[in-house]
This record gives structure tokens, C-alpha cells and sequence, in this order.
């Protein structure tokens, strides 16, 4: 019994210690694998972090290297910005060092055919910024003063323009057919009295407007060195301010032709008001003209009045003043541009455009070539399109 006793203990022992072995091996396998197979997910987790932060980077400076080359292109485009500029610059004093020579020799070869040269010419020039010709006739004296009373300062605000700003303003006018005639002292008075006239070695006459817009160019260059040069007729109207911040703007730009550009037709009808005479000269009827400002107002820069100047006697003159001044731009190397706030129409038009912030440099009727009765007029249109008083004095030049 007792040999039957002790051999159940043993069995029951070594199952026991199956059992317990089985356990701690079920234990041991538990935490190994869980070891095992959690790894390999810390791992993965870590890599995945790492993939994601590669790719930031990489997106951080991807971003970086654009933004570096718009920076870039910016900075070149800046460089061919200013050396344009510069080149434009050098451009100008070349073609203005050109014409001044070209006037030396001119006034050389005079001097040397014996004929002698004004006092006018030999003086130092006036510097200024634009001289600005208004054009005008003997019958027009209510004209002139309709525009005293509106754009054009009067006194010591006229010489103050001209000291402060360089904007010269002239009434042109030639002299009558006949020497000291009424008509000229009537002009004398009238300059004595306000001092804003330039006079022409001109005889006036409507169809000789080709022929003074020559000589105004001539004289004013002799007496005043200037950017520019404006010829606009007396029956316009003008906001000064918004014309030198205009001209301001081309101030870089060599041999410019600034205006409403145009190309009408060519009349060949002798009935018609701008009949052309040489229509012939320009084809087929019905053909238009070259492209040319229009005659109300224009500038020029220095270069071209100096052109002007030089070649006076051997520019041709067509019937219309505005068609013989593009003329003698043909074949030149000159920059023709189109400002169409040059040549707004009367009011609502004007005064709409100065409400949009769109202030125009000059107001005047298509259908009269001018203001329609700018006498009764002129008022109305610088009330409504007026840029105000103190506008061209804050013009930047």
C-alpha cells in the first residue's frame, strides 16, 4: 500500500511540475512575443515620423529655393528696368547734344554769309520745364481774357509759375501786314498791361498757321531752354498741374511727339474747309494722312523744337498746321504717343472723367476744334473740369 501511496505522489508531483513548466513556458512565450511584434510597429511608427518630416523639409526648402529665384528675377528684371531707363537717358543728351551742335553750325554759317545774327540768339538761354505757346489772333482779345480768367495765372503768379515750377505761359502773335498798324498797338497795350506775350517775326493770316507754328518753335527755343514745348490754341481748356505731371512722365524719352494722335482724311474738295491743295500728293482720293497730333494741343520734347529751329527754311507746309508738324517728323526717329486725356470733350465728358479720379490736361469741342463759344464758355468748363488752384503747384516735376 505504501509502494502504491508514494508512486501516486510522484505522478502527481511530476504533473504538477508539467503543468507549472507549461505555464511559466506559456508566460515566457507571452512576453517574447509581445516584444517581438512590438518592435517592428515602434519601428515603423519611427521611420513613418521620419519620412514625414523629410518630406516638410524637403517642401520648406523647395518653397525657399522658389521664393530665392523670384527674388531673383525680380532683382534682374529691376536691372534691365534701370539700364533701359539709363540708356534712354543717354539717348536723349545725345540727340540734344546733336541739335545744339547742329545749331552752332548753323549760326557759324550765317555769320560767315555775313548775316547777322540777333542779339536774342547770342544771349544765354532761360532754363525751364515747358514753355507753353498760346496760340492767338488780333480779333481774338475776349478769347485771351476768357482764358486769363480761368487756367492761365496772371501778375505774380505767372512769374512765379516760371521761377518755381519752369512753366512758361506766352500768348504768340505775329504782327499785322501793315508796319505799327492799329492792330499792333493794340497788342502792345494789351502786353503792357498783362506781360504774356511772346511776339513773332510773323505776319499773321489763318491760312499761314503752318508758317507760325515754325516760328514759335524757333523763338522759343532761342530764349528759353526748355524740356518741352506746347502750342495750344485760345480757345482750349487747360489744367496746367495734370500737363507737366503728363509731360513729366515722357521727361526720359528722346525726340517725343506727344497728342491726340489722328489720321483724317484727305480732302481734296475745294468747297471744304480743310481742303488739302496737294491732296495729290498723298494717292487715291479718299486715302487718309499719316498719323499726326491733333491741332488743338501738342508737345515736343527739346530735341525736335531744336530740329525745328535748325531746318526751318526747308520744312514744307502743308494747308493744315497739324499735318505739316507730323510731316516734318517723317523719317525721323521719333516717339509718336497717343494721350488721350489731351483732348476730352467738354462737359458732362470731362467733368465725368475728373470724377473717376481720371483728371483731364485739356477740354474742347470736336465739332468747333475748340470750345464751342469759349468766350461764354470757358467758365462753365474750368468750374466743372478744373483741376484746382493749387493742383499745378504740387505737380511733381
Amino acid at each position: 500500500m505504501k509502494g502504491k501511496a508514494g508512486a501516486l505522489d510522484r505522478r502527481s508531483s511530476a504533473r504538477w511540475r508539467v503543468l507549472v513548466l507549461c505555464a511559466f513556458s506559456f508566460g515566457l512565450g507571452m512576453l517574447f512575443t509581445n516584444r517581438f511584434w512590438t518592435a517592428p510597429d515602434t519601428s515603423n511608427h519611427i521611420m513613418s515620423q521620419r519620412r514625414r518630416q523629410d518630406q516638410e523639409l524637403q517642401l520648406v526648402s523647395e518653397d525657399c529655393n522658389t521664393k530665392r529665384k523670384h527674388g531673383a528675377d525680380k532683382d534682374i528684371m529691376g536691372e534691365v528696368t534701370r539700364t533701359h531707363e539709363a540708356i534712354q537717358l543717354l539717348d536723349k543728351s545725345i540727340s540734344t547734344l546733336q541739335m545744339e551742335l547742329a545749331a552752332k553750325r548753323s549760326t557759324l554759317e550765317l555769320v560767315r554769309k555775313g548775316v547777322p545774327v540777333t542779339s536774342e540768339t547770342s544771349q544765354p538761354r532761360k532754363k525751364a520745364f515747358v514753355v507753353v505757346g498760346v496760340n492767338t489772333a488780333f480779333s481774338s482779345r475776349k478769347r485771351r481774357d476768357s482764358v486769363r480768367e480761368t487756367w492761365m495765372p496772371q501778375g505774380e503768379k505767372l512769374l512765379q509759375l516760371e521761377e518755381q515750377k519752369g512753366i512758361v505761359i506766352r500768348f504768340t502773335i505775329g504782327h499785322s501786314a501793315t508796319s505799327n498798324s492799329i492792330l499792333d498797338k493794340a497788342i502792345d497795350a494789351e502786353d503792357a498791361q498783362h506781360q504774356d506775350f511772346l511776339r513773332l517775326d510773323h505776319v499773321e493770316g489763318y491760312h499761314e498757321l503752318s508758317a507760325k507754328t515754325k516760328i514759335f518753335f524757333s523763338t522759343a527755343v532761342g530764349i528759353w531752354d526748355a524740356d518741352f514745348y506746347v502750342k495750344v490754341d485760345d480757345d482750349v481748356h487747360v489744367n496746367l498741374g495734370m500737363l507737366a505731371t503728363t509731360l513729366a512722365r515722357h521727361k526720359s524719352k528722346p525726340r517725343t511727339y506727344i497728342g491726340c494722335m489722328k489720321s483724317g482724311p484727305v480732302l481734296a474738295d475745294k468747297n471744304l474747309k480743310y481742303h488739302e491743295p496737294e491732296s495729290w500728293k498723298f494717292g487715291e482720293d479718299g486715302n487718309k494722312y499719316f498719323r499726326h497730333a491733333t491741332g488743338q494741343i501738342y508737345a515736343i520734347s527739346k530735341d525736335l523744337a531744336t530740329y525745328i529751329s535748325i531746318n526751318q527754311p526747308i520744312l514744307h507746309k502743308y494747308a493744315n498746321e497739324d499735318v505739316s508738324l507730323g510731316s516734318w517728323f517723317i523719317g525721323l526717329e521719333v516717339n509718336h504717343i497717343d494721350e488721350r486725356n489731351m483732348c476730352c470733350g467738354t462737359p458732362p465728358d470731362c467733368e465725368w472723367k475728373g470724377q473717376a479720379g481720371n483728371v483731364c490736361v485739356a477740354s474742347f469741342d470736336w465739332s468747333c476744334s475748340g470750345i464751342c463759344k469759349s468766350v461764354e464758355r470757358l467758365k462753365d468748363v474750368h468750374a466743372r473740369c478744373g483741376e484746382g488752384d493749387s493742383s499745378v503747384w504740387s505737380a511733381l516735376i
